[in-house]
């Protein structure tokens, strides 16, 4: 008896989806991802026949075509079943084409979650392959083609081979060079604050802030300022002028979107996006869970929408009744989306959510790898808490006086933990104020002028990127991690802890691209363009249109840069005299960044790497210097000059500093409270925080 044919993109998912069809009546194959795509040696867009695409078999993928024919050929029904997005609607595409399939007949099933019930839903309702889907995709692809395959020459040719410009890659290089270059032109400010430590008439000791002078706020900008102030203090008496007590609530996060999952396991778990991406990918295709076999974890993970279905707001709100308590659960009336959001989400898509919820992380732990387990646990505490109760706190604000002067002081108190009982991932401690009554006098036992600097804006982390990137609607949540990925492999951008800056050879092309290609790495225009996509998925517009409208200033730009960018030489000549002809040294760029190499190359092919001191000798062998390295994934990490004599090696960056505990070395950490240097004897709990420079 014939078969019906399921084609999934990858094998984790063929397997999965298999078990929950049978095999008796089905074979689940995988395309392993695009099947067919432009050609890497050539543009593969003819330009004079109206941008049309000259799509090919991808090499490599013979033998996966030649099978999906023989099992396509022998089935009575083939289903394609690829990722319910643009990009999977493309591969169902061009997998109909190379099979045969009029895109016309109802082959397409789609699903947003890899479960028994989601995959037999899904067959039994098949559609038509969904062309203005497919057309927004090809937009997509032939856009970025034009201005890669085309732009990217220019930079060979003016700069060095190897490079590479992209339509919303050179853009995201471009945000890390301007906030390198605020920084850079950052002029801090001088501000004050007085912090009075006062007692109450029951010999209570609390901290006052001043705020201001007859209720209105005041910046404190000098010294003097301040002087006034204090003079005042000390000459007249401090009374509670006003108490106000007053109830406070925190409503649950949503549950995640794409862009946010990625930023809150680059905070909460220190995940980079792209370990992010792969790690929820693995969820969402299956994990063979004990007793139960495998099973998709969590609902499909490219997604902008935070809508959840009404099946799956009904059975949190079980668990929460039952598991919690019946007061944790918010019975949540219909929410208003803007009318922004009705447009850009399609309404079939579902924000990141566990496939059961009764699939809590601790019953499955036994199964999932660490990462799986940190990202899952993420995941479903995230949709638990976003159908609970606020949270309510009981605060406490606090007016007092002295001549006209004013300050405050604020106490809050836990008073429900709501949604917080679950996705909480920081302590908190209550911030309680003694008892006062207005119009009580409080004694002044000191006065805490102190001396600030603001501080220039930080620079980017993944995670900051990535909400910038959405908040500026460039890309979309399946192209930031791969984004931040090239940028980082190019070695246009370079990591520094968790911190985002640009090399030289990123500034460089940025201002290169910025000067010639003005318009393309506008932020307004690559999010403008990011629209025009989604009006073609719409059905709003015709993507060849599009293309033409791109396309035509693009030309004209690239005939301009041809004639007017000169021959950027990026060798820096240095005093280091190469031992082997005695030439001066130069530094220069290669695939994995600066080298040094003789002067006379390539008469004399002498190189030697770049040695980046910092400025501490080495902890374990006491003679080397601690040097700045880099891993084969452009990571910065520290180790010994003598290795590999010297096997020291550490992530964080040392100091000269001894901990005074255990004598073990310091080295440096950032977090949001600021700049620490910590003990690296992990039994060792010494720190201190770096004050402000």
């Amino acid at each position: 008896m014939a078969k019906a044919l399921v084609i999934v993109e990858s094998p984790a998912k063929a397997k999965t989806i298999e078990k929950f069809l049978g095999k008796s009546h089905y074979t689940v194959k995988a395309s392993v991802g695009h099947v067919r795509d432009l050609p890497k040696s050539q543009l593969g867009v003819d330009i004079e026949n109206n941008f049309e695409p000259k799509y090919i078999n991808i090499r490599g993928k013979g033998d996966v075509i030649k099978e999906l024919k023989k099992e396509a050929k022998k089935a009575k029904r083939v289903y394609l079943a690829t990722d319910p997005d643009r990009e999977g609607e493309a591969i169902s595409w061009h997998l109909s084409y190379i099979l045969n399939i009029d895109e016309k007949e109802e082959c397409r099933i789609e699903f947003h979650e890899i479960t028994k019930d989601a995959i037999k839903k899904a067959i039994k309702n098949p559609r038509s392959i969904n062309l203005d889907l497919v057309d927004a995709q090809q937009a997509r692809r032939v856009l970025d083609r034009l201005l890669g395959y085309q732009i990217s020459p220019i930079l060979w040719q003016k700069v060095r081979k190897g490079l590479s410009a992209g339509r919303v890659q050179s853009v995201t290089t471009k945000l890390v060079c301007e906030r390198e270059d605020e920084i850079n032109s950052f002029i801090p400010k001088e501000y004050w604050t007085i912090d009075l430590i006062v007692k109450n008439k029951d010999g209570e000791e609390f901290v006052l802030k001043f705020y201001g002078e007859d209720g209105k706020k005041i910046e404190l900008e000098n010294e003097d300022q301040v002087k006034e102030i204090l003079e005042i203090v000390k000459n007249n008496d401090l009374i509670v002028n006003k108490i106000e007590s007053k109830s406070r609530r925190k409503s649950a996060p949503k549950p995640f979107t794409t862009s946010v999952l990625q930023q809150d396991a680059a905070n909460k778990l220190n995940f980079t996006t792209k370990k992010t991406m792969m790690v929820a990918q693995e969820l969402y295709e299956g994990i063979d869970i004990k007793g139960e076999g495998t099973v998709g974890l969590i609902s499909y993970i490219r997604t902008d929408s935070k809508r959840i279905s009404e099946e799956a707001k009904e059975k949190a709100k079980n668990y929460i009744v039952e598991s919690i308590g019946e007061n944790y659960y918010k019975n949540q009336t219909k929410e208003n989306k803007s009318k922004k959001e009705d447009k850009k989400v399609q309404d079939a898509h579902e924000a990141i959510r566990p496939t059961s919820v009764e699939r809590t992380p601790d019953s499955i732990k036994d199964s999932l790898s660490r990462d799986q387990y940190k990202l899952y646990n993420l995941i479903w505490r995230r949709f638990v808490a976003s159908q609970m109760e606020d949270s309510v706190f009981d605060v406490l604000n606090v007016e007092c006086k002295i001549s006209n002067l004013v300050f405050k002081a604020t106490g809050s108190k836990l008073k429900f933990d709501g949604y917080t009982k679950i996705y909480n991932f920081t302590e908190r401690e209550d911030k309680i104020l003694p008892g006062l009554s207005e119009g009580e006098n409080l004694t002044i036992q000191k006065e805490e002028p102190a001396q600030h600097f603001t501080s220039p804006p930080p620079r980017y982390t993944e995670a900051s990127l990535v909400k910038t990137l959405e908040e500026l609607g460039i890309g979309r949540p399946s192209t930031y991690a791969p984004t931040i990925t090239t940028i980082l492999n190019r070695g246009y951008v370079e990591k520094d802890g968790t911190s985002l800056l640009p090399t030289e050879l990123g500034i460089i092309v940025t201002k290169i691209l910025d000067e010639n290609f003005q318009k393309f790495m506008d932020v307004d225009f690559t999010a403008d363009m990011e629209s025009q996509l989604d009006e073609i998925e719409e059905g709003n517009a015709e993507w060849k249109k599009v293309v033409e409208e791109f396309y035509s200033p693009l030309k004209e730009a690239i005939r301009i840069a041809m004639e007017k960018i000169e021959k950027v030489n990026m060798d820096e000549e240095t005093d280091e005299i190469c031992e082997v002809c005695g030439a001066n040294m130069v530094i220069k760029y290669g695939r994995f960044g600066k080298f040094m190499a003789c002067k006379n190359y390539p008469e004399c092919k002498n190189t030697r790497p770049i040695v980046n001191k910092i400025g501490v000798k080495c902890p374990k062998c006491k003679d080397g210097d601690v040097i700045m390295r880099k891993s084969k994934k452009n990571k910065v990490f520290y180790g010994c000059s003598n290795y590999p004599e010297c096997d020291f090696v550490a992530w964080n960056k040392p100091v000269e500093e001894v901990c005074e505990q255990c004598g073990s070395y310091m080295y440096e950490k950032y977090s949001k409270s600021g700049k620490k240097i910590v003990c690296s004897n992990k039994e060792c709990k010494n720190e201190k925080i770096v004050e402000d420079e």
